[in-house]
């Protein structure tokens, strides 16, 4: 990825909003059941590689406010990290493989009408933020908030984790994803950071 001026101002922004918005509603972002709204923000991944630091500075920022800030800071936040990797390559197929030109461009390659393999897609973009999460960090629940059974409470707490991740990107993620590409203009910046 070059780095450019835009670029940057693409990730700063979005990490100043992800750790904002999770800062802001940290009664539930945080703990053995999370709703963190931030991650809705995931689906930018899509559609830019800038999104990716943007994501993973947001969330380093945001889990410093964290009960276990330190170990939060470096697992959470690899987490993010992994799920936009993987969110980035999975999602080529929504991404044009030209420069777009225009409205009907935009219409050939993923902006607009939404159907079959796209469709289906848009429902698997927030896969990997749900099990990276799920993993990862049920395990570091587990691990520091837990008595119990290591593998017992890992399974607990990432179901919990996973459930709260499911919520947010299937209720947020999706609808802002699915707007995203329905909205021309909007697809063609976001295409073009």
């Amino acid at each position: 990825m070059k780095l450019t001026t835009r670029r940057i101002a693409f990730a700063g922004i979005l990490a100043a909003v992800y750790a904002a918005l999770t800062i802001a509603t940290s009664s539930f972002a945080y703990g053995p059941v999370q709703f963190r709204l931030a991650e809705a923000l995931s689906v930018l991944c899509c559609f830019t590689p800038a999104a990716i630091p943007g994501m993973v500075v947001g969330c380093m920022a945001a889990n410093l406010a964290s009960f276990v800030s330190a170990w939060d800071f470096a697992i959470g936040s690899t987490a993010t990290l992994l799920a936009c990797l993987v969110t980035w390559f999975m999602s080529k197929a929504l991404r044009p493989e030209a420069p777009l030109g225009g409205e009907a461009a935009a219409e050939n390659h993923g902006a607009g009408r939404l159907v079959g393999r796209k469709l289906l897609l848009v429902f698997l973009v927030p896969l990997p933020t749900i099990l990276f999460n799920t993993v990862i960090v049920g395990a570091e629940i587990a691990w520091f908030f837990d008595d119990r059974a290591f593998l017992s409470a890992w399974c607990l707490n990432g179901l919990s984790v996973g459930a709260g991740e499911a919520a947010v990107m299937y209720a947020l993620g999706v609808p802002l994803l699915i707007w995203l590409l329905k909205d021309c203009r909007l697809y063609r910046q976001l295409c073009s950071i």
